[in-house]
């Protein structure tokens, strides 16, 4: 099965609350359970997430990606692509958006 492959990889997931990053710990169906993921709010320097998975940003400075969480619920997935070991380098190396201050 599919999970068993999965299960513990990075990945990214389209879903109808947007796109994350993060560990896949639990996929039940049209439901993931995400580890120390990231809203991929906008991206910079990949045409798509298929590049976006494989090769990462090239322009990380652009990039609106907040703050992980430890863990995230997503109903309604539309797709799951495993990273390689530079896109997740990458995605995780992209400053923190954040409207705060601190």
């Amino acid at each position: 099965m599919i999970e068993n492959y999965l299960i513990g990889k990075y990945v990214i997931v389209r879903s109808k609350a947007g796109i994350f990053a993060g560990v896949l710990k639990k996929l039940d169906g049209q439901i993931v359970v995400l580890e120390n993921s990231r809203r991929l709010r906008y991206w910079d320097g990949a045409a798509t997430l298929s590049e976006l998975s494989q090769k990462g940003v090239s322009r990380p400075d652009t990039c609106t990606f907040p703050a992980e969480v430890p863990y995230e619920w997503l109903p309604e997935i539309f797709e799951i692509i495993p990273c390689s070991e530079e896109s997740e380098k990458s995605i995780k190396g992209v400053k923190v958006w954040t409207e705060h201050q601190n």
